[in-house]
């Protein structure tokens, strides 16, 4: 047995590749992709749960079936990714109670207000539990379920984070690790333990609905005999811990050691690193969450980076490779055209009611190929905010691996250059998450089948591979102009955070 199977379930798609264990290569790659529900009021982002378990069965029939009987019969384990923070509520019977609420829902800003203020105030949940309670995080939904839907609330007997559930679906078992359940706030990071205080400051009872976090190099469980009978996989497929997707992104970029960081420029932009201790943030900005390796990783997340150039370039009607050329034609800092790029809000900076602005049109840079500029240029100046906070609290960038779909666009690797200051290079295999499911299943595997001296990196080391074609170095020019432009956009979000409060009050009213 040889092959692993790595799931990344995110927030549009579902994806599957296999990892055979001998040459290292994907032989196998399959994709579903599934939808928001659409309709709700804003700031509330949920899908249902049932579609990621139909992608997700898709995807591993599609597999099975591209690698044929005898290959499915190596399948030796499987490692899930999922979207972080999502609440997935079941009920006694493990039935979904309602559409899941996702890591990019704001509508909970004041259930947050309430549980900090319960914990008694931003410091003490820092304290408590090493991380502010945000909109993004699972707690306040939790909260929000009880307060808004208690006819739904009284049928809740079960917690799962989005990937938890998929491993539901696969095993039967209830079950999470530290990884993803360190971005819930509802666990201490420093002990890895459910925080008392914020079950207590939600519902005691809740402390009966949530599984029993494990670490990460433990299995789930085996996959269920009627779904190893439907692929063709056997029946003691190992269905390893798995974790969130940034967790599963580190491993599938090598970020298991200190010295890495990674870069993913996807629906939303995250930037991480490896710790052997816990980076506690006391402003809270950095995202104090454990790694699914068995270390931490200090993480920034903003929620807008390719769903602002995808809508930019819907806009103008141009197709990927015209968006690009257009942004190369135009020059460095769009001639002074900025973008403050929180079109779903933002969480860093913690902007939940924040809105689009774009400062600097005149009659030079109203035109598509500065507007496209702007907006990819906004949202890596939004991720800086993040890198430049993550170096204050000793984590420095040397090098950033970057992944996601804005990795594979070379004028906005030059982009990220430049605005980073640092040389950025793309991965040889792109799906990042996926790979890191596959790499951690097939730990998992290795210790199920006794080999406890096995290692991580044991797997990581000839698998994960740098794609030195994509490599770009900073512009020393841009560097300097990129910095000026930074501080500007920087003062900018603080100027109008009142403004978005009455401005979302606007059309509330609306």
């Amino acid at each position: 047995m040889s092959l692993t199977i790595g799931i990344d379930s995110g927030t549009q798609s579902v994806k599957a590749i296999v990892l055979d264990l001998v040459t290292r290569k994907v032989i196998a790659e399959a994709r579903a992709p599934h939808k928001l529900i659409e309709g709700l009021p804003l700031g509330h982002m949920e899908q249902h749960p049932q579609d990621w378990t139909s992608a997700l069965d898709f995807v591993l029939s599609d597999v099975a079936a591209q690698i044929g009987s005898a290959q499915a019969q190596r399948v030796c384990a499987i490692g899930v990714s999922g979207q972080q923070h999502g609440f997935v509520a079941l009920d006694e019977n493990g039935d979904v109670i309602r559409p899941a609420k996702l890591w990019c829902d704001t509508s909970t800003t004041a259930e947050c207000a309430i549980l900090t203020k319960k914990l008694g105030g931003p410091k003490a949940a820092i304290r408590l539990t090493g991380n502010l309670i945000l909109p993004g995080f699972t707690a306040p939904k939790i909260l929000w379920l009880k307060r808004h839907e208690p006819e739904n609330y009284k049928f809740l007997r079960h917690v799962l984070l989005p990937h938890d559930y998929l491993n539901y679906f696969l095993t039967g078992n209830f079950s999470m690790e530290y990884g993803d359940a360190s971005g819930s706030a509802l666990m201490d990071v420093r002990t890895r333990t459910w925080s008392k205080a914020v079950i207590k400051a939600i519902d005691p009872k809740l402390a009966g609905y949530l599984p029993k976090i494990s670490a990460s190099h433990e299995a789930a469980g085996t996959l269920r005999p009627e779904l190893a009978a439907k692929y063709g996989f056997p029946e003691n497929t190992v269905i390893s811990a798995g974790g969130g997707d940034n967790m599963m992104g580190a491993i599938g970029t090598g970020n298991v050691v200190p010295g890495v960081i990674t870069a993913s420029f996807g629906t939303s932009g995250t930037i991480y690193a490896h710790a052997n201790k816990p980076v506690i943030d006391p402003q809270g900005e950095i995202a104090a969450f454990c790694s699914s390796t068995g270390g931490w990783l200090p993480l920034l997340c903003t929620m807008n980076v390719t769903t602002v150039t995808e809508q930019v370039r819907a806009l103008f009607g141009q197709d990927h490779d015209a968006l690009n050329a257009a942004i190369a034609a135009a020059p460095a800092g769009a001639g002074g055209l900025l973008l403050l790029p929180y079109l779903a809000g933002e969480r860093t900076p913690n902007v939940p009611m924040g809105s689009g602005v774009l400062l600097g049109l005149n009659a030079q840079t109203f035109n598509s190929g500065h507007i496209a500029r702007a907006a990819m240029e906004g949202v890596t100046l939004g991720m800086n905010y993040g890198l430049r906070r993550l170096a204050a609290l000793g984590v420095k960038a040397k090098e950033i691996r970057v992944t996601g779909g804005g990795a594979k666009s070379p004028v906005w690797r030059q982009i990220m250059a430049d605005i980073f200051g640092v040389p950025v290079v793309a991965m040889v295999e792109d799906e990042g998450a996926a790979l890191g499911g596959a790499l951690q299943a097939a730990w998992c595997a290795a210790l199920r089948d006794g080999n406890k001296k096995a290692r991580l990196t044991d797997f990581t080391t000839g698998t994960v591979a740098l794609d030195e074609s994509t490599r770009c170095q900073p512009n020393p020019a841009n560097v300097a102009r990129y910095r000026a432009m930074q501080a500007v956009q920087d003062k900018l979000s603080l100027a109008l955070r009142q403004a978005f409060e009455l401005q979302r009050a606007l059309v509330a009213a609306t």
